[in-house]
């Protein structure tokens, strides 16, 4: 934010010549998502060995695939108009993802600052297409949060700090995806078996139960990556986790980060269990080159 400053806010900045945006979105739910698809992922949180997966994280990563349908889209209106200046994004650049839907009246931005939208819930990407045409804006939806603060009430380590206020230092889905360092001790109980992601804000909302189910095939769960145990998942070397990962967000996260995650996962799961198993798998990882991992496998350890 700091690099970046106002072009978040003024999109002819980031892309001069810019006069109008036109917002998108895409639902990820999988295909097979059965109706109880809520009860089934608060489930997870009971078996304390298996590893939790943010739903939008299982599939292909959505960057590549919006963006490319995205791109399809500007193509099929330069053939309608004649050639034209854009730019796509897809959580890709400093954009105002949330505000620009909002205004577009693709939803309305929830309490706990994801959109919004009465016949979708909050299952979707967003993307965006800069152009330097001048189109007619479309009306912003209202609000429909009403008095609810499921969300607020529901985040595990309290992250949500008001209506449309999150603390991203709180947050498991910053902690386990976009921070570098450790993660805060007094936070690492909180995060249960929850190894990419969170989802519970979404999970709790109401409006969810009309969450759309995705139309392509791209966001179906990956082998691996939905139901697997802690320690089958620990047990990945990096070679391993690259070609698991190849084609998914979660490849960005780097294996060092993504055994520190395990390593918080498998430090509760001992907690509660006391599984030899998971003892074990903390014992191979113990003398790990990495300092960062060797610091979340010794705070595991000493759980149990």
């Amino acid at each position: 934010m700091a690099a970046h400053g106002l072009k978040r806010a003024r999109p002819a900045e980031l892309v001069p010549g810019t006069l109008s945006v036109i917002t998108a979105r895409m639902d990820y739910l999988p295909r097979d998502t059965p109706p109880d698809w809520v009860d089934q992922e608060w489930a997870r949180l009971q078996r304390p060995g298996e590893a939790i997966v943010s739903v939008y994280a299982r599939g292909r990563d959505y960057h590549k695939v919006l963006r490319a349908r995205l791109q399809q889209l500007s193509e099929r209106i330069a053939e309608a108009i004649g050639p034209f200046g854009h730019r796509v994004f897809t959580d890709s650049a400093p954009v105002l993802e949330v505000e620009l839907a909002s205004r577009s009246g693709i939803g309305w931005r929830g309490k706990h600052t994801l959109t919004l939208h009465r016949e979708a819930g909050s299952m979707f990407f967003l993307g965006e297409i800069y152009v330097d045409l001048e189109l007619p804006p479309s009306s912003p939806v209202t609000d429909h949060c009403g008095s609810c603060s499921a969300c607020i009430d529901v985040c595990p380590t309290q992250a949500i700090t008001g209506p449309q206020r999150v603390d991203a230092r709180r947050c498991i889905s910053y902690l386990t995806i976009e921070h570098v360092g450790p993660i805060p001790t007094e936070l690492r109980p909180a995060m249960a078996n929850r190894i990419y992601g969170c989802d519970d804000c979404q999970l709790v909302c109401p409006w969810n139960k009309f969450a759309q189910r995705a139309t392509l095939p791209d966001f179906d769960a990956r082998q691996g990556l939905s139901g697997a145990t802690l320690v089958e998942l620990f047990a990945w070397s990096e070679e391993e986790f690259l070609r698991r990962t190849e084609g998914s967000a979660i490849r960005r996260i780097g294996h060092e980060r993504w055994l520190r995650n395990l390593a918080v996962g498998l430090g509760n799961a001992l907690r509660v269990s006391g599984d030899e198993a998971i003892r074990r798998a903390l014992q191979g990882r113990a003398g790990h080159p990495s300092e960062l991992v060797r610091e979340h496998v010794a705070w595991a350890l000493a759980q149990g």
